[in-house]
């Protein structure tokens, strides 16, 4: 029994749950589904023989590769990702020579060399992104590409984000696959719909001829993804 007494306890069995401890201690890694790419059932096998790193020094690795992908980001950020104390994240930064930049909401780290200007995009882009996407779930401050009015549509009780609809760089709505296939979508702000509808549109339309026949639906369902589908 997991959760005993909780509203979310549950009956699991201990062969799952002994894998999972045995990836953590790098003794089996788990490797292609079972059927298809949907499927939530894996093969295991034992792990290859690999050297133990120096804690310090993986952290280190994982925070650079981190910061050239998602950077800049705060110091909360970092924190809040990584679930480090801020000896550990701070200690990481000065290892990998991370340089300091002024953001909105104070100061921010990006990687050694990365602090050339970004040139923005010729044109508008709209994007559709998957449940728990990582470029929705980077940031614990999500102000700067999210607005606090959309996030109980689009984020289930545990934190968990749902399918986003994306438009220059923000998440302005959210979007479901329906049982036939279809791809629904929604933009809650009319002014950004108008601006947005066309790209948005032809990002469902290429989503849905990618998909075809495969049927997903998300782990954690959220209320507009729920309301979307039906």
């Amino acid at each position: 029994m997991y959760a005993a007494g909780k509203s979310y306890e549950g009956v699991h069995t201990v062969s799952s749950r002994l894998l999972r401890v045995l990836g953590v201690e790098g003794k089996v890694v788990r490797g292609r589904p079972l059927g298809s790419w949907t499927s939530s059932q894996f093969r295991w096998a034992p792990a290859p023989p690999h050297p133990e790193l120096d804690p310090a020094a993986a952290q280190a690795g994982l925070l650079e590769r981190w910061l050239r992908v998602c950077g800049p980001a705060t110091e909360a950020d970092l924190k809040w990702w990584t679930g480090w104390r801020v000896t550990e994240v701070r200690r990481a930064l000065a290892a990998i020579g991370a340089h300091e930049v002024a953001l909105e909401e104070g100061t921010g780290f990006v990687a050694a060399g990365d602090v050339d200007p970004v040139a923005a995009p010729e044109r508008p882009w709209a994007a559709l992104l998957p449940a728990l996407d990582p470029t929705a779930m980077a940031w614990q401050r999500r102000d700067w590409y999210l607005s606090e009015a959309l996030r109980p549509e689009l984020f289930d009780r545990s934190g968990n984000v749902g399918p986003t609809v994306w438009w220059n760089g923000r998440v302005v709505g959210g979007w479901a696959q329906r049982a036939d296939g279809g791809i629904a979508w929604r933009i809650p702000d009319a002014g950004v719909r108008r601006e947005a509808e066309q790209a948005v549109a032809a990002e469902a339309e290429r989503l849905r001829g990618w998909l075809g026949t495969t049927r997903v639906t998300p782990r954690f369902r959220t209320p507009l993804e729920r309301e979307l589908s039906a």
